[in-house]
């Protein structure tokens, strides 16, 4: 979350300042009405119904005038909730910034979350100057942000299942690694596991059935077919221990099936992408970004948001990524290192688009290369091509116009910078 000073006089003017501490099964409230000098608290049910009748309660007692509320979130089922209502302005807070100011109070680090409720009151009522209200994306960016982090979350599933697929089949049946090592998560290769899932099975299958089944697949290649149709007749099991392959194969087949429709789920993930993505105005932008292509493109306009106010320079960005190295200062020690507690989804964002970006951007791939030949490590010298990147990034998203690659080489001859003599040769 950023911070920034506020002026006290321009702060608006609120019915009601309330802090929330939320979990799944309830909510502690502590709500300070306007003029009163104490604050009044109470317990509601974690569920939908409960929300709403105490967000109309608010309104009511209110009369819809302003109210202020102080979470620990900045999304959630919660603050999906409040979100819809023009009253309230919310104030979603770090939890490691929350966590830090309960120890001021309580330096044992009890937690309770009645008490943890009135901490956030009274952040809200002390520092409510250096705090800046949450304001959400637009629904179209919000959209494109839900599907990204799904997708990604899609992918890591497939990965993790093929890592273990492949643990199970060099148990009993490396084989089939090495007939589908060009791609295991293929619809191809999972089908033929759910098909033959022994060495054995996949030996008492015609060549014709199996060839058929090659065709059905989109598998052309005369000479790769009969290649593997040649492996199939020298295969000889790894193992028939039954108390091997009989559990193996049952994990085998159970992997094929959650990886084909991971693989299948992916693919609507992207067309859905596309399609959101397609028209959002800022499409044009992160397009134009050397390597994006259809899945990074949208992930960057997620990361960046629809509010050009949210971040007031390159800087918010890549600290709140943790693209952004931290200092720390101890005496005479000084430690530089990347921040461990940072949003997940950004810092993959960036990081990952810098290394996709490395074969498609002349200036990208200059750097990677005059920085590995330094000697320095590989994810140290992405994180510093992500921190580039995400100045210029910055500056295009702000400005609201494409990247251009030739108009930011011919910058850096200009500027005499180090670079351009490597790009230059």
């Amino acid at each position: 979350m950023n911070t920034v000073q506020h002026d006290e006089a321009t702060q608006p003017a609120f019915a009601a300042l309330v802090g929330l501490d939320w979990s799944d099964e309830k909510h502690d409230i502590c709500l300070l009405a306007e003029g009163a000098s104490k604050p009044e608290t109470s317990v509601i049910a974690g569920t939908p119904e409960a929300i709403q009748d105490w967000i109309q309660l608010l309104q009511k007692r209110f009369g819809n005038r302003p109210v202020a509320i102080c979470l620990e979130q900045s999304r959630g089922p919660l603050i999906y909730a409040l979100m819809n209502y023009a009253f309230i302005t919310l104030y979603a807070i770090n939890p490691v910034q929350s966590a830090k100011y309960r120890e001021a109070f309580a330096p044992s680090g009890a937690k309770d979350d009645p008490v943890d409720a009135g901490l956030l009151l009274d952040l809200l009522r002390r520092h409510r100057a250096q705090l800046t209200p949450w304001k959400p994306d637009d629904v179209q960016t919000r959209t494109i942000r839900g599907l990204s982090e799904e997708r990604r979350h899609a992918v890591d599933m497939r990965t993790k299942c093929i890592q273990k697929l492949t643990a199970r089949l060099k148990m009993y049946f490396p084989q089939a690694l090495d007939w589908f090592a060009d791609d295991l998560a293929s619809p191809m290769a999972c089908d033929f596991l759910l098909h033959w899932s022994t060495v054995a099975e996949v030996k008492k299958a015609k060549s014709a059935t199996l060839r058929a089944f090659f065709h059905g697949h989109n598998c052309r290649s005369e000479a790769l077919i009969a290649q593997r149709l040649d492996a199939i007749a020298k295969a000889v099991p790894l193992t028939e221990d039954p108390g091997i392959v009989t559990p193996a194969i049952l994990t085998v087949q159970t992997l094929a099936r959650v990886i084909r429709d991971l693989s299948s789920a992916i693919t609507k993930f992207d067309q859905q992408l596309a399609g959101v993505f397609a028209s959002h105005p800022d499409a044009p932008i992160f397009n134009s970004f050397p390597g994006a292509g259809n899945v990074m493109a949208p992930r960057l306009s997620a990361a960046f948001g629809s509010d050009r106010q949210r971040w007031p320079n390159a800087g918010a960005i890549q600290s709140f990524s943790g693209i952004a190295p931290v200092t720390e200062r101890s005496g005479k020690s000084t430690w530089i290192h990347r921040r461990w507690k940072c949003p997940k989804f950004y810092l993959q964002t960036f990081f990952e688009y810098a290394q996709y970006s490395i074969p498609y951007s002349v200036w990208a791939g200059a750097f990677y290369r005059q920085e590995i030949a330094k000697g320095k490590r590989r994810n140290a010298v992405i994180r510093a091509l992500a921190f580039k990147w995400m100045r210029i990034q910055m500056a295009c998203w702000q400005q609201r116009v494409p990247y251009d690659e030739s108009r930011y080489l011919q910058s850096l001859i200009q500027r005499g910078a180090p670079l351009a003599k490597l790009i230059q040769t």
